[in-house]
């Protein structure tokens, strides 16, 4: 979705939800995470990405709009481009989750390169 000026504010702050926890589940972390490394309540991260916003942000999609820099916003977080593996990966399911990091149980020899193993 293009922003313009038509949209509400709304409309706005929910497609920049959308656009957040794409941005987050394509970076494979959690709400936790992310809240963590943002240096803010998990909470604050939900309403962030479910479109409710504090009226400071709704007053800043008002200034941004009336000269007209809301399209500018698709540059702030550009929509997620699925890989061409995904749909058949996810078979119509949309991803909700961020997936746990793996530690591998195998034995794994550690060399240098060049050595003989």
């Amino acid at each position: 979705m293009k922003f313009a000026n038509q949209i509400s504010d709304e409309g706005i702050l929910r497609e920049l939800g959308e656009r957040l926890t794409g941005a987050r589940l394509g970076r494979n972390l959690t709400q936790a995470a992310l809240a963590e490394a943002a240096g803010v309540s998990k909470r604050t991260l939900e309403r962030l990405e479910s479109g409710e916003a504090a009226t400071q942000l709704s007053g800043f999609l008002r200034v941004c709009r009336a000269p007209g820099l809301l399209g500018r916003f698709d540059t702030l977080i550009p929509e997620a481009i699925p890989s061409p593996m995904q749909p058949m990966k996810s078979q119509g399911r949309q991803r909700r989750r961020a997936s746990r990091t793996r530690v591998g149980t195998g034995t794994s020899k550690k060399g240098t390169w060049g050595e003989p193993s």
